[in-house]
């Protein structure tokens, strides 16, 4: 079996290489790996230094989602880290693409960072209704300052390569033809004394900022006041200058358990699952995108559509010519100039698709109000058909669900109008209704659209997912 972590010397400095595509996610084979080449740098006497690399488009990603909800496995991500920051022989990591969640801990723990260009950095664990619970509460602050650990551990959001050299998480920004290069260059640097590297975990706390820390709760409250996770991480990021590193890590540990046990942490992550592949047509594998569309009529997301083919090598067209493949119509258009072997695709808006009956075309695209999703129904479509409009528009950049025979948000949409006082109710019992119906290929994809287009909470997971609690919990009590 290939291991996803391999080691090499390249003359004094020993190079630790993660191989785990796509994204080099840090499931258990790549933890136990990395403790066991950095041991192996630790015994080679040829080495001085190790470098830490990753190949492909981007460097460590994030845990293994392939693990969610599976009792954990050793080595657990703290302890890796903790292998890392003691090493008694220095580690450059070289950071590429991106390096999120447990790749920027990773990376904290290491004595120098290196990023090339482009780079972005963050942890965005509060999205899935966590904390980073391997030091990044702890870590961080120590290089950056507590209010910028706040500003990005209470968003999620990513920093640029330039931001992080700014802020102290990266050392150096190195333009190279690979990561590799730019490791091996700075690594020589630090051995000839250029550059010193630093152990994060031995660096003081950082200053206390009340302020800061005050400030962020009351922003917190008033925007989003019924998370649970965004609190947790001001607390621990406040611990990280009460004490020492392992009083800090004590007090994340409890603060990230106390994440996991939140409902609001099942709900996020099965949020997150039910955006990963909406577009997939079931039985439709293997389909390819469109290439050839008119654009007949006008619409604003044509606008959008038309920005992003060419790039993407999409011919779309207001000529419906005899080789096009598919029309997308925009109200008012004439459907008799599309040609008679081509799809014909019907925009309406959510209000217009509640009856679909006697609509002339194969396939209905549905676009909301707001939001970044759009939905494609199959009104007789093939599903090679609708699985390749949906993978034409997602070569477009545009986010899709696809449904069948009718329309998830238009009957959202209605439930949702048409509630006097508590919309989220209305869609919670209607989302049951179209499970029964069969539209949705996937459950959670009525979840997904109430939550995108139609405001849902998040943190609660969807309309069915919540209606599917409440029945299992009434079943429970009633037997």
């Amino acid at each position: 079996m290939t291991t996803p972590v391999t080691y090499h010397r390249h003359d004094n400095i020993g190079v630790i290489t993660i191989d785990n595509p796509p994204v080099n996610a840090l499931g258990q084979a790549v933890r136990q790996g990395l403790v066991e080449a950095v041991a192996k740098g630790i015994e080679d006497h040829h080495v001085r230094a190790m470098l830490l690399v990753a190949k492909g488009r981007t460097f460590i990603a994030g845990a293994d989602i392939r693990e969610f909800g599976k009792p954990p496995q050793a080595p657990l991500l703290p302890d890796v880290i903790r292998h890392l920051e003691t090493s008694s022989k220095p580690i450059v990591v070289a950071l590429h693409g991106t390096a999120l969640g447990g790749g920027l801990e990773v990376a904290l723990g290491c004595q120098l960072r290196v990023a090339l260009p482009g780079t972005r950095v963050g942890l965005p664990e509060v999205k899935l209704g966590l904390l980073p619970g391997a030091g990044g509460t702890q870590r961080l602050p120590r290089l950056a300052g507590v209010a910028a650990a706040l500003d990005l551990i209470t968003s999620g959001r990513f920093a640029s390569a330039d931001e992080a050299l700014s802020l102290g998480i990266v050392d150096t920004i190195r333009g190279a033809d690979s990561p590799l290069d730019a490791g091996l260059a700075v690594a020589r640097e630090m051995l000839a004394g250029k550059l010193q590297p630093r152990v994060t975990g031995e660096l003081p706390p950082a200053q206390s900022n009340p302020e800061a820390i005050a400030d962020y709760r009351s922003r917190l409250e008033a925007e989003v006041p019924e998370l649970f996770s965004p609190f947790r991480c001001v607390e621990a990021i406040a611990a990280s200058t009460e004490g020492s590193l392992d009083e800090g890590l004590r007090r994340e540990r409890e603060l990230f358990l106390a994440c996991m046990d939140s409902p609001q942490r099942a709900g996020l992550i099965h949020a997150f699952f039910a955006a990963r592949a909406p577009h997939k047509v079931p039985g439709a594998d293997d389909t390819p995108a469109l290439t050839q569309v008119a654009l007949l009529g006008e619409h604003p997301l044509f606008r959008q559509l038309e920005a992003n083919a060419e790039r993407a090598g999409i011919t779309l067209t207001a000529s419906p010519v005899s080789s096009i493949q598919a029309c997308l119509m925009a109200p008012g258009a004439d459907a008799g100039s599309c040609p008679a072997d081509a799809l014909r695709i019907v925009l309406l808006t959510a209000t217009e698709a509640t009856d679909l009956e006697g609509i002339e075309a194969e396939l209905a695209l549905v676009v909301p109000d707001r939001g970044p999703l759009v939905e494609l129904v199959s009104l007789g479509a093939e599903t090679t058909e609708q699985q390749a409009v949906a993978n034409l528009l997602k070569v477009l950049r545009q986010g899709v669900v696809v449904s069948n025979r009718g329309s998830l948000l238009a009957v959202l949409t209605q439930a949702s109008d048409d509630a006097v006082a508590t919309p989220h109710a209305a869609m919670e019992t209607v989302s049951l209704t179209l499970s029964e119906r069969g539209w949705a290929y996937r459950d959670s994809d009525i979840d997904l659209l109430a939550i995108e287009a139609l405001g849902y909470p998040r943190h609660l997971g969807g309309p069915h997912r919540q209606a599917s609690l409440t029945l299992s919990d009434t079943s429970e009590n009633a037997s």
